[in-house]
């Protein structure tokens, strides 16, 4: 940042100063309620997913894995309904008239829900014919606002005008993207959805995943994969802006900063790296691949970026601990196994971690949003859950990260739960991909498992 350390503290601490008194004018003129109705009630204190409450679902969206009863468990005071179906729907964007986009990549396809008061929102396809588009973004640079939208392949931009219901003059900033079509990988691309983000500077940040679990082969490929590349917003001065970061779903800049923000899927089928008896039956389990280890390690990565940092993938892996803060590593074994390719205690420590296997996708900042106060100062985190765990306990289901005023995330706790209904037999019915704060104070959240788009509003 341009900025000094103080210019910029000196900022934060106003801005959150901002904050508290919005939410005070807030809590006293009834703004901000659920559903877009106002809030006559003081702004509550954040808590933890604790009621059980039945799934709202209007007679037309009713169907599939939504024709039979289902109850979610939210925070006390609030309600859930099913907005909106989409097939396969994964990463949204609000537009500046409050319209949302929704991804559907398997169908190379955008859609465009338009909200309809109490009938079901009206649906258009915005834009068709794509790459499997993932993550779209609105930036207003000067007095243009532009809409971003990753593909595979390539990052498009088109000028975005209030109320279109198709995209046209889509033009292409960054092509070339390496995707499972990429020479000598067969069609074999693990994670060849992009993602991207803008920053407050006018720099596009796209994330370019891991093409495996582990390997080596991607920090050595051009562009190297595991990484986030940082591009001038017209697509021009590509330039390698961090690394060792396996699977960014998530990228957003925490509001009044220049600070990347990312959601991390961390690799699978760890083997145990140490001389520890894991399994507790007096026999060392050192370089074992055992479910008891492999379901807690390694941590998935909530955590900001860093101009040239490193983050490990995949030499290094994250290891949870009692705060899931400030993140160690510990070698991999099989990468890694004397900590002499990557020395683990000198890489970028993960600010938080997430447990093992959660798979965060899509996250929101919510300070510059209109939901409910007590929310705002946080970020709320989909999390799609594991495959190959021992059991589903780990995501499926929506968190919530209080910040401070220095811009550091607190401890998680759950906003939405539920989806999964016997963890030991695999069975759920819900898998969350996005979450975002829609114009009048609700989140939305979008499920590829269901095809639907949820409303969590305050009653």
């Amino acid at each position: 940042m341009e900025a000094s350390a103080f210019a910029a503290a000196h900022n934060r601490r106003l801005r959150w100063l901002g904050m508290a008194l919005s939410a005070v004018l807030l809590a006293a003129c009834g703004g901000g309620g659920g559903g877009g109705e106002p809030d006559a009630t003081p702004a509550r204190q954040a808590t933890s997913a604790s009621v059980s409450q039945p799934l709202e679902v209007p007679q037309a969206l009713a169907g599939g894995n939504l024709g039979t009863d289902r109850r979610l468990t939210v925070p006390e005071g609030f309600g859930i309904r099913v907005w909106a179906r989409v097939n396969r729907a994964r990463f949204m964007a609000l537009a500046p008239n409050g319209d949302v986009l929704v991804s559907v990549p398997s169908e190379g396809r955008i859609v465009l829900l338009r909200d309809r008061g109490n009938e079901t929102p009206q649906a258009f396809d915005f834009a068709t014919g794509l790459t499997q588009p993932h993550d779209m973004v609105f930036h207003t640079i000067g007095a243009t606002t532009w809409l971003y939208v990753a593909e595979s392949n390539r990052v498009t931009r088109s000028v975005y005008a209030s109320g279109e219901t198709a995209r046209a003059g889509a033009q292409t900033v960054v092509d070339g993207l390496p995707d499972g079509s990429l020479p000598g990988l067969q069609g074999n691309y693990g994670h060849e959805l992009k993602n991207i983000a803008l920053s407050p500077d006018n720099k596009l940040y796209v994330s370019i995943a891991s093409a495996c679990n582990a390997c080596a082969e991607d920090t050595q490929s051009d562009p190297v994969r595991g990484a986030i590349y940082q591009y001038e917003a017209d697509g021009s001065a590509p330039r390698l802006y961090a690394r060792g970061i396996r699977n960014a779903e998530g990228l957003d800049f925490l509001p009044g900063t220049n600070t990347l923000w990312v959601t991390v899927n961390n690799r699978d089928e760890i083997r145990i790296p140490t001389d520890a008896d894991v399994d507790g039956d007096g026999v060392s389990d050192l370089g074992k691949q055992l479910p008891r280890y492999v379901d807690e390690n390694p941590a998935e990565l909530f955590t900001p970026v860093r101009e040239g940092g490193n983050y490990g993938w995949p030499f290094c892996n994250a290891q949870p601990n009692a705060s899931m803060s400030n993140l160690g590593s510990v070698f991999d074994l099989d990468l890694n196994p004397d900590n002499s390719v990557l020395d683990c205690g000198t890489i970028d420590r993960p600010a938080k971690g997430l447990r093992a296997h959660s798979a965060p996708l899509g996250f929101s900042f919510l300070q510059d949003s209109a939901v409910p106060a007590a929310w705002r100062g946080g970020a709320a985190v989909a999390l799609h859950g594991c495959w190959n765990c021992s059991s589903l306990r780990a995501g499926y289901k929506v968190s919530w990260l209080p910040f401070d005023g220095a811009g550091n995330a607190g401890a998680e706790i759950d906003l939405v739960t539920g989806f999964v209904t016997d963890p030991d037999a695999r069975d759920a019915w819900g898998r969350p991909v996005d979450v975002i704060p829609d114009a009048r104070g609700n989140l939305l959240i979008s499920d590829d498992l269901t095809g639907a788009i949820y409303m969590l509003y305050q009653k």
